[in-house]
């Protein structure tokens, strides 16, 4: 009878073994099936396993941000939207919109530990067509550049980080389950916002992350001397919450918004005004090039007006008393259904400080890997998983010789596959080919590790006490610790750092590794001094 206090070692390999089996199919910790924000493509039938970009099909872009940046720049007293007016003023292509004035934030170009200790102020035009010139040109202009000013290509970091949030936002908005937004960094030092997008085609996907997705509403009134007037009356801040796109009794579509309590009563004063709120409300009839229609509310998307639309009398009413602004509520209209859901995603997902850039002397690139070819990868990575546990189970009968050191071995080393399987599954980590060539490798660092406890403890013949198999185990285990030790600290950069594929490589085969030392080698020390020690 086995004794479990003295296997407890092969008990928590077994353990962990159901652990897995359990994330890897239970049906409780599948994803959502055919419900709206799942991608169902991405993931597998049989297990609870998720495929990214590579093993199930989609669109990756990558691209760097348009933008140029001076830091150490001497704001002086003014305020930050006071120098962003200023500099904007200085500059034909850009506006005040397109300009971010920064003070006390880490260079772009510094290093993380530089990073942490050093800020400096920095101005950013993230328009198109501004040069660097330009840009000091402009500073010069407004006195707000010092000795120490410089001037180049590209964003902070900080707009980096902005910039991921926002697109990430975007996506889950739209219900791309398993879109992924992440910052990476060449070892050039250029830097890069990629974006994966599994189960989509490319035009839609950059269609998404190429709109900066400013949203505003305008006031346009007659003037009273024959000409209109246009007053932006609420910008994307200034809502406190947006609700989800709904269809209209009569036709069309409207987003339900909120505005935020300080925001509340200048708009509503506003709508007095410009007579938006007028007796009995008013019929928008607005047309781009024809003054002829009372005031009207427009929504500008991206700095085109995609809707007009008037008041109802009784919200007008409710605005004139100055009621409305203890429940500041009203409707975005659209035509359609597809028009709100893109007003929603904009207004949740807010306004990207800078534009992608896939200029072909940027380095920004749009890649598609259809459906079909995903799945031609998934069953490629399984065969060339099968081909390394046979290559390695032939190494290893053929080195011993001896069923007793070589089976354990190997199931040994498959167990290890088959817990990472499952953490991948439980925590639903997108499988793609770094991640596959992270498994392998744990199998051939693995089966390494068992060789050198076979070696020593079997090096000088039998084994007659478990007090000798133990002091042999413990000289092959020091090593094998060292080993891993070694692994991990050379890994650990790689992991930590935003280098794509590379990051995936690098988790999965430290964690192999940690289970390795914690686990699954002990547990082969135990079986391996079972069914061979004289003295069990």
């Amino acid at each position: 009878m086995v004794d479990v206090r003295e296997n407890w070692r092969v008990a928590l390999l077994v353990v962990f073994i159901l652990i897995a089996g359990f994330a890897l199919l239970s049906p409780t910790l599948a994803a959502d099936d055919g419900t709206a924000g799942s991608d169902v493509a991405a993931t597998s039938s049989v297990t609870n396993l998720q495929y990214g970009l590579e093993l199930s099909g989609g669109t990756r872009v990558r691209a760097p941000l348009v933008g140029v940046t001076a830091e150490d720049v001497s704001f002086g007293t003014d305020s930050t939207r006071a120098v962003e007016q200023a500099v904007a003023d200085e500059l034909e292509n850009a506006g005040p919109a397109d300009v971010i004035a920064r003070t006390g934030v880490p260079a772009g170009q510094q290093s993380s530990a530089q990073a942490q200790s050093e800020t400096t102020t920095t101005v950013e035009v993230t328009a198109e067509n501004v040069t660097t010139d330009e840009l000091t040109a402009a500073l010069d202009a407004t006195g707000y550049a010092t000795e120490e000013t410089e001037v180049r290509d590209g964003v902070t970091d900080a707009t980096r980080q902005e910039v991921v949030r926002i697109l990430q936002n975007k996506i889950n908005e739209a219900g791309l389950s398993g879109g992924t937004v992440q910052q990476v960094t060449t070892a050039q030092g250029e830097n890069y916002v990629l974006v994966e997008v599994p189960n989509q085609d490319a035009s839609s996907v950059r269609e998404l992350v190429s709109e900066r997705g400013t949203v505003v509403i305008e006031a346009y009134y007659p003037t009273g001397n024959g000409s209109y007037a246009r007053d932006v009356v609420l910008q994307q801040e200034d809502f406190q919450s947006i609700g989800t796109a709904q269809e209209g009794r009569n036709g069309g579509a409207y987003v339900p918004v909120t505005v935020s309590e300080p925001v509340a009563p200048e708009f509503q004063q506003s709508m007095i005004d410009t007579g938006l709120a007028q007796q009995g409300g008013t019929r928008c009839v607005y047309q781009q090039d024809r003054n002829n229609t009372e005031p009207c509310l427009l929504l500008v998307v991206n700095d085109e007006v995609t809707n007009a639309f008037g008041m109802s009398p009784g919200l007008a009413d409710s605005l004139r008393s100055g009621a409305w602004e203890q429940d500041p509520v009203f409707q975005l209209q659209t035509t359609n259904v597809s028009e709100a859901q893109d007003v929603a995603i904009n207004l949740r997902a807010g306004a990207l400080p800078a534009q992608l850039d896939f200029s072909q002397d940027s380095g920004g690139t749009v890649s598609y890997i259809s459906p079909s070819q995903g799945a031609d990868f998934r069953i490629n990575s399984l065969i060339t998983g099968i081909i390394a546990v046979l290559a390695v189970s032939g190494v290893v009968f053929v080195r011993y010789s001896d069923v007793r050191v070589a089976a354990p071995m190997v199931v040994t080393a498959l167990s290890e596959v088959v817990i990472l399987l499952g953490f991948a599954a439980g925590i639903g980590y997108p499988l793609d080919l770094s991640v596959i060539a992270g498994f392998i490798a744990v199998i051939g660092t693995g089966v390494d590790d068992l060789i050198i406890i076979a070696d020593e403890v079997m090096a000088e013949g039998e084994i007659n006490s478990r007090r000798v198999f133990q002091s042999r185990f413990r000289k092959a285990f020091w090593v094998i610790g060292a080993a891993a030790a070694t692994t991990i600290i050379a890994m650990s950069p790689l992991a930590i750092l935003s280098l794509g594929d590379l990051q995936g490589f690098a988790i999965f085969t430290i964690l192999g590794v940690l289970v390795g030392v914690l686990i699954t080698r002990p547990a082969y020390g135990d079986i391996l001094r079972s069914l061979t020690t004289i003295d069990r």
